[in-house]
């Protein structure tokens, strides 16, 4: 589940800066606060008439259904076994159009993985449930596939709810979708027990024209959905995609907007929240990210005044562009493996061999999870690293962030929501090589001569001057090493590196 811009990238010069934002829907109020239940029922009734499929959802009966799934399909109870006993749990990418397609597929990767998904096809992504059908009806025809996902929205209620239990492992449904409602509702009234995304993460890295405030609207419906879930005592974990465009993005960068989805999510009554984060391939920035992002996550979460959430995190392997060839595709997945691992990541998003081939098979599925589990576990039992290098980052990513959402705070007056609206428009908050028009586009981060990532042009990102320094000066000795100017060529080569085999784009 790549954001469009994430893979492959052909870059010739710097980015120009977005055009001014789509201004706020005035038809949607941005508040922080929990949707009350008369405004949530009044927006359920237009959600469920989006696709027929709407109809079969009753919430009180999605209700009793998860309340009576076993402890072992519940993604939640996987998830705090996994922090309790240090372990790290294995989840790949796997989504197919027909529904018998998707047992099989599932059914063949639950032995060797401990947490199972649904990968979401593009047309659900973009609320296009018409194409979606004809979708089907081809892959029907050919008898294969001819999708990137599962049509969860067109198989509806009882397709969802066949795959939920033909599986002996918790589902999570992962995607890519600014408007998630219809989606949700059918996927936690079936039986799915974790859903990813965010109104900011599955907006800015996915999609052009989608003004930020609206799908953070969106997504507090769905985030409000999950809190009366939790208040009917079913506990549904939410999980906000951390790699964003997956292409260079520095740990602050990504930290900020798991913090701010985390802080919006935890409103709406959500109480089991796991933080993402995409791996950069310095090792020693890898472990300070997801260190820094758990202890950050609690800092600011606290300091908001929730309290008795069930807080955890993912580690995503490499998001770019990989390699052809199989024997080295297996060293990045095994170099992702070892990071999470020695990081402490509760979770592991997993690729395979074949990642730059397009959609996997079962089989490269299946290679990649025993490639990681051979590496987790031999890592397992051994004691997990510290270093003076691996303090210094994870400092430098904590004073980055606090910077960060400090003025992302001031400028909503109180509102994180209206706060994060303007941090955009402001490039306050700014994404590397995202598509969207809400997004600045002038951040420009290039790795180091080590190969953590810096800040090679800062836009308006009000990091301190000291921190700045230290990115220059981190910058400044890769030059010399490699006797050019630290300019947008560096970061072309950085883009590219790894599916070269390095990861550094040094000149050839």
């Amino acid at each position: 589940m790549l954001p469009a811009f994430s893979c492959n990238l052909s870059l010739t010069k710097p980015p120009e800066p977005r055009p001014t934002p789509m201004p706020f829907d005035a038809t949607l109020p941005l508040e922080n606060k929990a949707l009350s239940r008369d405004a949530f029922e009044q927006e359920r009734e237009q959600t469920l008439g989006g696709w027929p499929t709407g109809a079969d959802v009753n919430f009180e009966e999605g209700v009793r259904y998860q309340l009576d799934l076993p402890p072992e399909k519940r993604f939640s109870e996987a998830m705090r076994k996994a922090d309790e006993t240090g372990a790290t749990l294995l989840q790949p990418r796997a989504g197919v159009a027909l529904l018998q397609e998707q047992i099989e597929l599932l059914t063949g990767l639950q032995d060797v993985c401990d947490v199972l998904p649904t990968t979401i096809d593009a047309y659900t992504r973009h609320n296009r449930y018409q194409e979606a059908d004809v979708g089907i009806a081809r892959s029907r025809e050919a008898g294969r596939s001819l999708m990137n996902g599962f049509p969860a929205v067109n198989h509806g209620l009882r397709g969802c709810r066949e795959l939920v239990e033909a599986l002996s492992k918790p589902v999570q449904v992962r995607h890519g979708t600014p408007d998630a409602r219809l989606l949700a509702e059918i996927t936690l009234a079936a039986g799915f027990t974790s859903y990813e995304g965010g109104g900011i993460c599955y907006n800015i890295p996915y999609a052009k024209s989608v003004p930020l405030a609206r799908s953070i609207r969106h997504w507090q419906y769905c985030d409000r959905l999950v809190g009366l879930y939790e208040e009917a005592g079913v506990r549904i974990n939410r999980e906000p995609f951390g790699p964003l465009t997956g292409t260079l993005v520095p740990p602050f960068v990504s930290h900020c907007v798991m913090i701010l989805e985390g802080l919006l999510a935890l409103e709406q009554g959500v109480r089991c929240i796991t933080l993402g984060y995409g791996q950069a391939g310095n090792l020693v920035q890898d472990i300070a990210a997801i260190r820094s992002l758990r202890e950050l996550g609690e800092e600011f979460f606290s300091a908001a005044g929730y309290e008795g959430y069930q807080l955890s995190t993912v580690f995503h392997q490499w998001m770019g562009g990989f390699p052809e060839e199989e024997s080295k595709a297996y060293g990045v997945i095994c170099l992702g493996a070892a990071a999470a691992s020695l990081a402490g990541a509760t979770k592991v998003i997993v690729k395979t061999p074949h990642e730059a081939e397009g959609v996997p098979t079962l089989a490269a599925n299946r290679d990649g999870l025993k490639a990681t589990r051979q590496m987790i576990n031999m890592l397992s039992e051994q004691v997990k690293p510290t270093s003076a290098e691996i303090e210094l980052e994870t400092d430098m990513i904590k004073r980055e962030v606090r910077a960060v959402l400090s003025k992302v705070f001031e400028l909503g007056e109180g509102n994180i929501a209206v706060g994060t609206v303007r941090a955009f428009e402001s490039g306050v908050m700014d994404i590397p090589f995202a598509p969207a028009q809400a997004n600045a586009g002038v951040l420009m981060p290039v790795r180091d001569d080590h190969g953590a990532l810096r800040v090679l042009e800062k836009g308006n990102s009000p990091l301190p001057d000291d921190v700045l320094a230290f990115h220059r000066d981190k910058i400044d000795e890769r030059a010399r090493s490699e006797g050019r100017e630290a300019s947008f060529k560096m970061v072309v080569d950085d883009v590219n590196a790894i599916s070269d085999g390095r990861l550094v784009g040094r000149p050839k």
